[in-house]
């Protein structure tokens, strides 16, 4: 005969303590990200029209392309 507890594992509990610190991590993670794309995007803004030719952007979609929501389409007529 099988016996089942239903103690053996404690439920798991949102405690508030626990959602402080996703909230705090979660920020750190936004932070983080819009510092690394403020720095990628200021590191392409330095770049000469040539350079930025070559890797296949414009000046005008230097923000959407480190966003990574720029029209493929609309790159392929740069070129």
């Amino acid at each position: 005969m099988t016996t089942i507890y239903s103690d053996a594992v404690p439920p798991a509990r949102s405690s508030m303590l626990g959602g402080l610190i996703r909230l705090l991590r979660d920020s750190g993670d936004a932070l983080a990200t819009y510092w690394v794309r403020r720095e990628a995007i200021k590191t392409l803004r330095q770049l000469d029209d040539r350079a930025l030719h070559d890797i296949g952007i414009s000046r005008c979609h230097i923000e959407s392309a480190v966003a990574g929501t720029v029209d493929q389409l609309e790159l392929v007529r740069l070129r």
